[in-house]
Formats: C-alpha cells, sequence, structure tokens
C-alpha cells in the first residue's frame, strides 16, 4: 500500500494552481496583443487621415436665412407672450452679461445642494415684495412649477375640482397627484357649485378629505379670466383650498396679476404659481404665499429639490424686469392702452 504524504499532496496541488495561473494570463495577454495589432480592413493597416464633413454648408452659413414671423419696431406682435417687451430691453440684456461674466452659465445643481447663488435669494425676496405675500421660491422652468407645486400638496385620497380647460402642465400635475379629480365647465360657477353641493351629499367634502380648487387666472387654451371672487366665495363655502396660476397675469394690467386686477386679498389665495417666462421675458416660474405653505414647496416640490437651479444671467433678468416695472409703472398703462385698441 502507498501511502502518500499529506504535504506532498498539497505541494501538487499549489503547483498545479500556479501553473494554471501561469497559462491563462499568458493566454490573455497574447489575445490582447493581437487584438491591439489588428487594424481595420479599410485603412490596409495605416492610418488614414479623415476631416469630417460640417453639419451645414458654409455658404448657408454665410447668408442671412429668412427669419420667420419678422416683426417691424413699429408693428404689435399678438402672436407673443412677452407682453412688456422685455426681450428687446437694452438694459436687461446689458445686466444680464454683467452676471454671466461674474457667476458662469450656471450652478449644474439644485437649489437645496450647492445651486443657490445670492440672485435667487434675491429675486425671491424682490418677488414677495412685489407681490406683496409672506415669501416666495423660483423654479428653473415654467412649465415645472406648476406641475410640481399640485403633487406636492395634493396626494391619493384626496379630491381635486379644476376647469375642464386648463392648460396642459396643470393637467400633467393633475395626474401625478392621484387624487379623484373633479372637471366643471369652463368657467360656469353654476356647474361648480353644483359639484361641490353633490360631493358634499355624498360626503366626499369632509375634515378627514383635503380638497382644492385649481384655476387660472387667465386661461391659456381660452384666454379668458377665470371669476376670482365667486371662487374665493365658493372655496370658503365648501373649505377649499385655493391654487391660483397667474403665469399670464403677472405683469399685465396693474402688474401684480388677477389679484390686483379684481382686488381680492391675497391671504384669500392658499397658493400663487407663476411664470416667468411671459411678461419678464426669461424662463422659470415662481410659488408665492405665507411661509408655511412656501417652505413645504422647498422640500416636497420635485422640480425645486431635483432640477438644476435657474441660470444666475437669467435671474437676473428678471430682477432687471422687475426693476423697469417698478421705476417705470406707465409701460402697463402702455400695454393696457394698445390692449384695447386691439380690441375696439
Amino acid at each position: 500500500m502507498i501511502i502518500i504524504d499529506s504535504c506532498d499532496m498539497a505541494s501538487y496541488w499549489t503547483v498545479a494552481i500556479a501553473l494554471q495561473i501561469i497559462i491563462g494570463v499568458t493566454i490573455f495577454f497574447w489575445n490582447k496583443k493581437r487584438s491591439i495589432r489588428q487594424y481595420d480592413p479599410l485603412c490596409n493597416g495605416t492610418p488614414v487621415e479623415w476631416k469630417p464633413l460640417p453639419l451645414v454648408e458654409e455658404d448657408v452659413i454665410a447668408e442671412e436665412p429668412p427669419m420667420m414671423g419678422k416683426i417691424d419696431e413699429d408693428v404689435l406682435n399678438v402672436g407673443a407672450t412677452s407682453f412688456l417687451s422685455f426681450d428687446k430691453e437694452e438694459k436687461i440684456m446689458e445686466e444680464s452679461l454683467q452676471s454671466l461674466q461674474k457667476y458662469g452659465v450656471g450652478s449644474c445643481g439644485p437649489r437645496g445642494f450647492y445651486g443657490t447663488i445670492d440672485v435667487h435669494l434675491t429675486l425671491e425676496e424682490r418677488l414677495a415684495k412685489f407681490l406683496e405675500v409672506e415669501e416666495t421660491c423660483v423654479y428653473s422652468y415654467g412649465f415645472s412649477t406648476i406641475a410640481s407645486a399640485i403633487p406636492s400638496y395634493a396626494k391619493k385620497g384626496d379630491i381635486i375640482f379644476t376647469d375642464e380647460n386648463v392648460w396642459f402642465a396643470i393637467q400633467k400635475g393633475l395626474d401625478a397627484t392621484r387624487s379623484t379629480i373633479r372637471y366643471f365647465k369652463h368657467n360656469d360657477m353654476n356647474n361648480l357649485e353644483k359639484l361641490l353641493s353633490i360631493a358634499a351629499e355624498k360626503k366626499e367634502l369632509n375634515p378627514k378629505r383635503r380638497a382644492f380648487l385649481i384655476v387660472e387666472a387667465i386661461y391659456f387654451n381660452t384666454g379668458e379670466i377665470c371669476p376670482l371672487r365667486k371662487l374665493v366665495e365658493l372655496a370658503r363655502k365648501f373649505k377649499l383650498r385655493i391654487i391660483l396660476d397667474e403665469s399670464l397675469s403677472i405683469g399685465a394690467k396693474e402688474g401684480r396679476g388677477l389679484t390686483e386686477y379684481l382686488n381680492v386679498p391675497r391671504d384669500e389665495i392658499d397658493l400663487i404659481v407663476g411664470s416667468l417666462e411671459h411678461s419678464f421675458a426669461s424662463i422659470g416660474g415662481f410659488c408665492a404665499g405665507t411661509h408655511f405653505i412656501v417652505e413645504h414647496q422647498r422640500l416636497s416640490g420635485l422640480g425645486y429639490c431635483f432640477s438644476a437651479s435657474l441660470p444666475p444671467m437669467l435671474t437676473q433678468a428678471a430682477i432687471s424686469g422687475l426693476d423697469i416695472i417698478e421705476q417705470k409703472p406707465s409701460i402697463l398703462q402702455e400695454l393696457n392702452d394698445i390692449s384695447r385698441k386691439l380690441h375696439m
């Protein structure tokens, strides 16, 4: 009987494993070396000079393309929503370029991390003072402002009453809430009151369930003004929270939106949402209200928490626009006069 020492057996296994490792490493590097030596057969093993073609031919670039819908200076452009023509204001352009030189293009980060710059805080403070509310927060995209504001308050199990003609951003915000949605006929307060009465009878409106009323000051899809006084009356009667989109009304009429135009106290509106992409000719949007309401946006508004902040250059553009409105309020009266002439 042959007895093999355990030490000898371990030595054999060690040698075998070492040989396998050596062979594996040799094969790996050999194949890698062969792959490096392989050339594209189209090049026949020699490098080829390659110059990419331009996306647009030079002669096309040299020629000034015809501008679609070019507007002369003495003609009113009724297709634009830059009501105060701030997109042509040289002062705004100069101050925006100065901001670009100082801060760069953007922060590349959301507000809650490293995206907040002093101009953001200045704009929020100026907007709060201009709108006569406690506080505002600024978003980097007008569409996401109202689309984020709605689901940050309304959740599954809540009930929302809204106009059937609300614009696309509000519709997306409503979808995100997963709440029960009740649409009333456009600007039909009798129909809204009927829906509210039915909901109250069925106990759909009760202290344990949050209920919201979401409307636009000037409807994007129809251009009509909402009957805000009656809406406030119904909201207080049936205990609804009001979210008002003032995107098209800010910077028009009296300057501070429909609440000022109809002399409705702003504390009657739970949340005012607006865009900076129309009268202010910039980008982004804002939410305005009490400190409690706005602070909730900073923690729950998805567009605020996860989107890169508003570029400093365009933030400064909105601040400069506010300066012009406050220093030269006559431009609002001029806008009203032109509007009346157009509708005569």
